[in-house]
């Protein structure tokens, strides 16, 4: 009898009282529970309050198919945490257990923030410069394609990627994929013999969705994150997934947010080209915006991207940055400035035309083009993102990187390892010195200048600054700097020998006191880092 009771109060103590493993700052909390139900599982409502050192949060929970409901947490604070649920299923209601959150991880930085005005960072404080690329459909391919998508994008050393969560229909011949999004009722035939798909979309297809998740995860683990486009108009009729009903629309957004939303390498992008929707008022937009920042409690970074030059309204404050498609700003010296001066918040010109063989005018620049609209948006103060999609035919996408990813075929991604370098040696972020007036100088801080020179290819620079030097102290006199030739294409850093002197003021410019000059090699892309000398 005494064994019998002994039993009974084990098994008490696990339905009631859960005591979880550790889990890292900025970790995945997961509570799975099973659970029957005759009604539709994605009907059942599901919560969980956790209790922390210093706050409570109430997350959304999500039905993850056979049978087993799941809530995901991200705690922020190192100690210990309790949790309990509320359903309005009785075996899923009033569960509690704790875990305990300890330190984070090497490579573990947190959620990437907004960092004041023009930048970011990660959660930790760790500056966060993003230099990402574009794999549109690569979580849909296979296994194979996409664990080499991940080996290219670790080796290029690229920290995010923009994807599309829904399939795309590239063209008519291209294949089916193995899973779509929600169950499905019936398939018929069309006059071609093309698949027509019924859809249920009361029901998600849960391994669609483990698909997507392992896929982030697999980012997460080389330090990428992911831009996820929720919404993209490159369906054409063929399976409809661009013309949902709103109420679906906003179902699958809180399904979505539920299952991902703890993953702390996730943005929102609220659509693709948005304005390819051309059945979407503006209204629908602001809905689905508030609905996924509504059901988001970890506020990771949202915004929505437009066809070229359709600028959005990114003051909202929903809009953490302007997520942009328009190369005119990055062709020339100090454009983009004018895009983050408007905002107010950082800007990403996400798509600036592609590295590429296409015989279009935006999928065909140069790797040298490529690599110089980078710098050109970075040096204003803004962030570029880069893109290449070669094709041997019309039809053949299995070089094509933005389109499914795999392995880069072009020139630029060679060079945004040493990008990176040169951006993380700096002490702050990149803005103009003098914006409006100088567009060719830019400040990362006090007695720190960079100066690109871009295709130009002249045998001398002439030391000269500006006075003003953004928001830091303005240039003094009599302060001894060095000058580095960052070679951007061939990836070298040359220190000048001669060490200047800065004059007083003249007018709004400084000079070096001995006229002093630097010979420059006889190539273009060159840069110039200028800083204290110690």
């Amino acid at each position: 009898m005494k064994r019998f009771c002994l039993i009974l109060l084990l098994i008490a103590a696990v339905a009631c009282s859960v005591s979880a493993a550790a889990v890292e700052r900025w970790g995945r909390f997961e509570l799975a529970m099973k659970a029957k139900t005759s009604a539709n599982p994605f009907d059942v409502e599901l919560t969980a309050t956790f209790s922390g050192p210093d706050t409570t949060m109430t997350v959304s929970g999500f039905y993850a198919g056979n049978g087993v409901f799941k809530v995901r947490f991200m705690p922020k604070t190192v100690g210990k945490w309790t949790y309990v649920t509320h359903s309005s299923l009785e075996a899923l209601d009033s569960q509690q257990g704790s875990f305990e959150c300890v330190s984070p991880s090497a490579g573990n930085h947190g959620p990437v923030v907004v960092d004041g005005r023009y930048a970011f960072k990660y959660a930790d404080g760790t500056r966060y410069y993003p230099i990402g690329t574009t794999a549109y459909d690569w979580m849909h391919v296979s296994a194979d394609m996409q664990k080499l998508t991940v080996k290219s994008l670790s080796e290029a050393r690229f920290n995010k990627i923009r994807m599309l969560l829904f399939v795309q229909n590239f063209d008519p011949g291209y294949p089916e994929p193995e899973l779509f999004p929600f169950e499905i009722k019936s398939i018929k035939k069309d006059k071609s013999g093309r698949p027509v798909y019924e859809w249920d979309y009361t029901r998600f297809n849960p391994a669609y969705f483990d698909n997507v998740e392992k896929c982030i995860d697999m980012l997460a683990e080389i330090g990428v994150e992911a831009d996820l486009i929720l919404f993209h108009p490159y369906d054409d009729g063929r399976w409809n997934f661009d013309r949902m009903p709103q109420d679906v629309n906003l179902r699958y957004l809180r399904y979505v947010a539920a299952r991902v939303s703890s993953f702390r390498n996730v943005w929102w992008s609220l659509a693709n080209e948005y304005d390819f929707f051309r059945h979407w008022q503006p209204e629908v937009w602001d809905e689905l915006t508030r609905e996924i920042v509504k059901h988001d409690p970890y506020s990771h970074l949202c915004s929505i991207h437009s066809h070229t030059a359709k600028y959005y309204k990114y003051w909202e404050p929903e809009y953490t940055h302007a997520s942009v498609q328009d190369q005119a700003p990055v062709e020339g010296f100090g454009r983009a400035a004018t895009v983050r001066n408007i905002y107010k918040k950082p800007v990403i010109f996400d798509e600036v035309c592609y590295e590429g063989n296409m015989d279009n005018r935006w999928g065909s620049l140069s790797g040298q083009e490529m690599l110089y609209r980078m710098w050109q948006g970075t040096v204003a103060g803004t962030y570029v993102g880069h893109g290449e999609c070669y094709m041997d035919s019309p039809t053949d996408y299995s070089r094509d990187f933005l389109a499914i990813g795999g392995t880069f075929q072009g020139e630029a991604w060679k060079r945004i390892g040493f990008m990176r370098d040169i951006l993380d040696a700096m002490p702050n972020p990149l803005m103009l010195s003098d914006s409006s007036w100088d567009p060719y100088t830019s400040t990362a801080g006090e007695n720190y200048y960079i100066i690109y020179l871009g295709k130009g290819i002249k045998p001398r620079w002439t030391f000269e600054l500006p006075v003003k030097n953004g928001v830091y102290p303005r240039l003094k006199e009599g302060v001894r700097m060095k000058v580095e030739i960052i070679d951007t294409w061939n990836m070298t850093v040359t220190e000048c020998p001669q060490v200047f002197e800065t004059t007083a003021p003249v007018g709004d410019r400084v000079y070096d006191k001995k006229h002093g000059s630097v010979r420059l090699p006889d190539a273009p892309y060159l840069m110039l880092r200028i800083t204290a000398a110690e």
